[in-house]
């Protein structure tokens, strides 16, 4: 349902709470390291989360990426709708341009029961409640021990 665009934001988002909780602010050659990405798609994606505030850096000795104390937590529907724009939400399962529930595709009921779930889900989840289900050892970011994060 999400583009590698979007699954690779998230992650990152993720990844640098995580550092940040170990007060590091991590450069893009960490976060790509510890989502594995490639750095080059991964510097992109900073700079778009970076250019929409939902995420913020630094240069020069000390800087890398961060939160900042006064921040919302971010949810993962902030993310989505900034990398894949505000129509994901309302995109034809079926591909055609003009469903809807007047004019439903074959699969217009059950994907937008799907859709609507999603939805909801990205909503409610934020960057820090998914890092700390990674911190408390819920959960995994990677097949990376945290031991080869640095």
């Amino acid at each position: 349902m999400l583009s590698k665009s979007s699954e690779y934001a998230i992650r990152a988002m993720v990844s640098v709470q995580l550092q940040n909780w170990e007060d590091k602010r991590p450069g893009v050659a960490d976060v790509a390291h510890h989502i594995e990405a490639p750095v080059a798609f991964t510097a992109k994606i900073l700079q778009t989360l970076t250019r929409s505030r939902l995420l913020h850096s630094a240069k020069g000795r000390g800087g890398g990426f961060f939160f900042s104390d006064g921040d919302d937590d971010v949810t993962l529907l902030q993310i989505i709708k900034v990398i894949e724009g505000e129509g994901i939400f309302h995109r034809c399962g079926f591909g055609l341009k003009n469903c809807s529930d007047d004019n439903p595709c074959p699969l217009h009921h059950q994907y937008k029961e799907v859709r609507d779930g999603f939805e909801k889900i990205v909503k409610n989840a934020t960057v820090r409640s998914l890092a700390a289900k990674i911190r408390d050892g819920k959960a995994v970011l990677n097949s990376l021990e945290q031991d080869d994060w640095a």
